[in-house]
């Protein structure tokens, strides 16, 4: 079994860092003078550049230590939090990227650029008179003494945490002495190579203060045994052990009885850290200690043979129920109840929040409200819904033209929304919720709305629709994800060009979606995609129509009728069914497919919807639910709207899988026609 290249392991863990980075930035910029939020982003970037340094990526090291300093002056007061400062951290964020992923490209002068930009935002705030008093201070400035014990875990070194490294940035803030303690180390047929027993006593001399001792050791301070005291200059009493020269280090003799380090009782803590290790913090180390990173490969892969494994225990279980042999049945069964318990915890591992997608948009929102000049709020609901990885992965490209869409022809200047009056601050507002088997992700803004005039106007000047043919509302306000569709004035860098909105609905249509979209003029607008929850395995409805079956997703079944053959005869000018004081339309399958067979005596009405729009599908016998793997059609099949897909039964037969969306579509469209003849 391959193990994770340890390049690889820190690329991961620095994107990781660098989303923490971005988060801390972007709330910083609506609470400037939070000290929480401005350290946070402080240690984020000094275990970014610790981490690069570690690994080899010098370039990054370098380029994060101007960033990391410039929020140490925030940190100690010297300049102040602006949105300038936070613009240009943001802009070098990327660049660390780039020189995460590829750090022997050749970036330029970008890195430069960035810096002048950065050096700017703080410079700019820095008070003159106080920059030029520090030469006159530094002279004088008192020396501290400080007496530094600590203790790193065992594993440290194997985890990649180097102690020589720590006692390199120890002498950087001043005179040091270092004494390392051995007495831990045990003899050497019980000495473990890769465990660090050593200890030490550190004395430090130095102008800096007790924040910058605890700086050094904020990789490891949650984990490590540290003990800090200050000790008058002049008084050498815990200094006198220390070689008073450079000699070799000392090695205590090895005790019979080996002493674990934590027992050592003078390397207790004397004076608490600043970050606390109580209970909870424990419980929590131990919560992350519990998680695995799995490559999402691996998933995909476990899931193809949960697939296979769904497959062929369909074909036991249709072997087993026409055979009379007990022991064969029962066995079955107990292999379809553990391959159903091994399918529902194979898609809750697939399963992750959108607020992994969500979070993306918030660097965004920030980017582009500084780029058209308004004043923008996102606002998240829902985060913790859960959809397939595979879904989140593709929705991301839609999102963002859907997000741009809203910001550049929906929301206002804040000058129109003033005189609308409307606040200042335009929001735009994401959300999604669970609904059956799917999960409906909307993007509403309080804007201006959809200018149905205007639509109705290009539309009919790039022949999409003739002149005054006449539209529901519904079908006006689709005519945006038309391709090519556009009603900017001018192309701008947000949009114009007509590229966007086309490519969100065929992207959603793909996953087997569909779009809503609500508009109210002068009160904004809200486009709702509704995406199936999976794309793998879902449970489907068997039907049979003429000599064929298909499935049909049972999350959009809404229930099943009888149709007789006289209501079918009697329905044949009008294709609708009374349900409940509805017409409901309803389409033949057997006449769409072109079987060529005659109806059953007894047909059946499967009634599907889509939001508030229902069909009903007329087949021949209803078989019965079916657990479905989905594969994908072929490329000879991609324009088959009808249907989204096959799966293999349990007789090794080939079953289609219906499109939901597009029969909806279908019966409504085909209902319309119909009351225009009428």
């Amino acid at each position: 079994m391959s193990t994770l290249d340890p390049v690889a392991v820190f690329r991961m863990e620095a994107a990781e860092c660098l989303e923490a980075i971005e988060a801390g930035l972007l709330d910083l910029t609506h609470q400037l003078d939070n000290k929480d939020l401005v350290d946070a982003v402080f240690r984020g970037l000094h275990t970014l550049k610790g981490s690069g340094a570690m690994f080899g990526f010098e370039a990054l090291a370098a380029f994060t230590h101007h960033c990391e300093t410039a929020f140490d002056r925030v940190r100690k007061g010297e300049v102040a939090a602006t949105s300038e400062l936070v613009a240009a951290v943001l802009a070098a964020q990327d660049h660390m990227r780039a020189l995460v992923d590829q750090p022997d490209a050749d970036h330029g002068d970008t890195g430069q650029k960035l810096l002048a930009q950065l050096q700017a935002a703080v410079g700019g705030k820095a008070p003159a008179p106080a920059a030029a008093a520090i030469p006159q201070v530094a002279p004088v400035k008192k020396k501290n003494s400080w007496r530094i014990r600590f203790s790193l875990p065992v594993n440290s070194m194997a985890n990649g945490t180097n102690p020589l490294g720590l006692l390199d940035e120890l002498r950087d803030l001043g005179e040091c002495t270092v004494r390392a303690n051995t007495s831990a180390i045990p003899p050497l047929d019980e000495l473990t190579p890769t465990e660090l027993y050593v200890s030490w006593d550190v004395t430090l001399t130095s102008e800096q203060d007790r924040s910058a001792i605890d700086d050094v050791f904020i990789f490891v301070l949650d984990d490590m045994e540290l003990s800090v005291e200050e000790i008058d200059g002049a008084a050498p009493a815990v200094a006198a052990p220390v070689e008073a020269k450079p000699a070799p280090t000392p090695v205590a003799s090895v005790a019979p009885a080996p002493v674990a380090p934590a027992a050592v009782p003078e390397f207790r803590p004397v004076e608490a850290v600043p970050v606390k290790r109580d209970a909870p913090a424990a419980a929590s180390q131990a919560k992350a200690a519990e998680n695995v990173r799995v490559p999402a490969e691996r998933l995909d892969e476990l899931m193809d043979r949960v697939g296979e494994l769904v497959i062929a225990q369909s074909r036991l279980s249709q072997l087993a129920s026409a055979s009379a042999d007990i022991a064969l049945r029962s066995v079955s069964e107990e292999i379809e109840r553990l391959s159903g318990e091994l399918r529902d915890t194979m898609m809750v591992l697939r399963m992750v929040p959108v607020a992994t997608l969500f979070s993306r948009f918030r660097r965004l929102v920030h980017d582009l409200a500084r780029e058209t000049g308004k004043v923008i709020e996102l606002v998240t609901e829902g985060e913790t819904t859960e959809v397939d990885k595979t879904v989140i992965e593709r929705l991301a490209d839609p999102l963002v033209h859907l997000v741009r869409n809203s910001i550049d022809h929906g929301l206002e200047t804040p000058a129109d929304r003033l005189a609308a009056g409307k606040t200042e601050a335009g929001t735009v507002t994401l959300s999604a919720r669970q609904a059956g088997g799917e999960v409906i992700i909307s993007i509403k803004d309080d804007g201006r709305g959809i200018n149905r005039e205007r639509v109705r106007a290009k539309a009919e000047s790039s022949g999409l629709i003739h002149p005054g043919q006449p539209l529901s509302d519904s079908e006006l306000l689709q005519l945006i994800f038309a391709p090519g569709f556009s009603t900017a004035a001018a192309i701008t860098n947000l949009s114009g060009r007509g590229v966007g909105m086309d490519v969100v609905k065929k992207t959603v249509e793909a996953l087997r979606g569909a779009i809503d979209i609500v508009s109210v003029p002068g009160q904004g607008s809200e486009v709702s995609l509704r995406i199936p929850l999976t794309l793998a395995i879902i449970d489907g409805l068997l039907v049979r129509v003429g000599s064929g079956r298909y499935v049909i997703p049972l999350s959009a079944v809404e229930e099943c009728l009888e149709l007789s053959l006289e209501e079918d005869l009697r329905s044949r000018g009008r294709s609708f069914i009374s349900l409940r004081d509805s017409l409901v339309p309803f389409l033949r399958l057997r006449d769409l497919f072109r079987t060529g067979t005659k109806p059953d005596v007894h047909q059946k009405v499967v009634v599907i919807s889509t939001g508030t729009e229902r069909v009903g599908l007329v087949v021949d016998q209803i078989i019965g639910d079916h657990q479905t793997v989905i594969k994908s059609m072929s490329k000879l099949h991609n324009n088959v709207a009808t249907f989204s897909g096959a799966t293999i039964l349990g007789d090794g037969s080939v079953a289609l899988i219906l499109d939901v969306g597009h029969l909806v579509a279908a019966g409504q469209q085909q209902e319309a026609q119909l009351r225009v003849a009428g």
